[in-house]
């Protein structure tokens, strides 16, 4: 099956699952639709699918499509969230579920139909692989080969590697420190003294900031050392956290808000790193290995940062225990920073032996 094909088949079951919710009438009817169809098709069709696409067209501006691809979602909230509330107010809820099944179906299954998986597929070739690696290396190689391609890593050559293990770990701790902050975040400012809605306010912040630190560090991404990038972004991020621990002044709260969006920003950056590493042809498949992985840090954090307020009413060992987690995610970030340079040498003396 054609990725064009399997994107369109996403969003086609999504607005089957928008159509059928509008019929619900009871609550395990509204389990069965929200559970069985709409939350397969988003978690199958999210942002994993466009991250394949972008790995596999970009290889120069990896992290920059990547961010664009990961933006899309904070974005695409901030424009259909209220248009979705609308709806609801003046329609029901019924009918703009329909509708929003409706569209769907007209815009986004057309549109999934025109992705194409790779240059090669279009006949690009190594015009478009190598001229992202090195300007000026535009030497065609035989219609069916990918370029590069023999350099590429399957999924079990990628997990004997070092390097996929590191990654998976600092992710995990990532996620764990990041899925924490955002899901006790109000909480948090509340614990610090401010009241619920300041800390809804600065949430928003938090939503607004975030969005625009992807587009930042996405286009900085690009022209450094991207496991250096992590590093710092971890880094900042965890020093961050410390201020929070003791009585804390506005301004800190504020800083604390706009730098922790680092650590989301920066996501994209991961899998462009991964993609370096790997390559393009077995990057799906990479991918969801290290989700099944790192993902439990998602689920693991909030909770434990629940179960500690409970008992001590305090986020203090909370905030001591995401330190010590994006600490070591640092130290973790640092030992690819080598290895990513040494990649990016060998995949650029590859391209230059491939002309002559």
């Amino acid at each position: 099956m054609g990725l064009g094909r399997s994107l369109s088949l996403r969003p086609y079951w999504r607005s089957i699952g928008y159509i059928l919710l509008s019929w619900v009438n009871s609550y395990t009817s509204f389990l069965i639709v929200y559970l069985g169809v709409i939350s397969l098709a988003f978690v199958a069709g999210f942002v994993h699918s466009p991250m394949v696409v972008a790995n596999s067209w970009f290889i120069r501006q990896r992290a920059r499509a990547m961010t664009v691809v990961s933006a899309a979602v904070p974005v695409g909230g901030a424009l259909i969230s209220p248009v979705l509330a609308f709806g609801v107010s003046s329609i029901g809820w019924r009918w703009a579920a329909f509708l929003s099944g409706c569209i769907f179906l007209i815009i986004c299954v057309p549109l999934s139909f025109k992705v194409r998986r790779s240059p090669e597929s279009m006949g690009l070739f190594r015009t478009a692989i190598y001229r992202g690696i090195l300007p000026g290396m535009t030497r065609p190689v035989k219609r069916g080969s990918a370029a590069g391609a023999d350099d590429d890593f399957t999924a079990a050559e990628a997990m004997r590697t070092f390097v996929f293990w590191v990654l998976v770990i600092s992710m995990m701790g990532r996620v764990a420190a990041y899925s924490t902050v955002t899901v006790h975040f109000v909480p948090l400012m509340v614990w610090k003294g401010l009241t619920q809605e300041e800390s809804a306010f600065l949430l928003g912040a938090f939503a607004f900031i975030n969005m625009v630190a992807h587009f930042v560090i996405g286009w900085i991404a690009d022209k450094v050392n991207k496991p250096g990038l992590m590093t710092l972004c971890h880094l900042v991020c965890a020093v961050a956290l410390l201020p929070l621990i003791r009585d804390a002044a506005p301004w800190q709260l504020w800083l604390f808000t706009t730098v922790f969006t680092f650590l989301d920003a920066s996501f994209p950056v991961v899998w462009a790193t991964v993609g370096d590493f790997y390559g393009r042809r077995y990057f799906a498949t990479i991918r969801g290995m290290m989700s099944f992985f790192y993902m439990w840090g998602s689920f693991a954090g909030p909770v434990f940062a629940g179960a500690v307020y409970d008992r001590t009413e305090s986020y203090a060992s909370v905030l001591w225990t995401l330190f010590a987690v994006l600490a070591l995610a640092t130290l973790l970030n640092i030992l690819l920073i080598k290895p990513w340079r040494q990649r990016m040498v060998a995949l650029r003396g590859q391209a230059m032996a491939s002309v002559h």
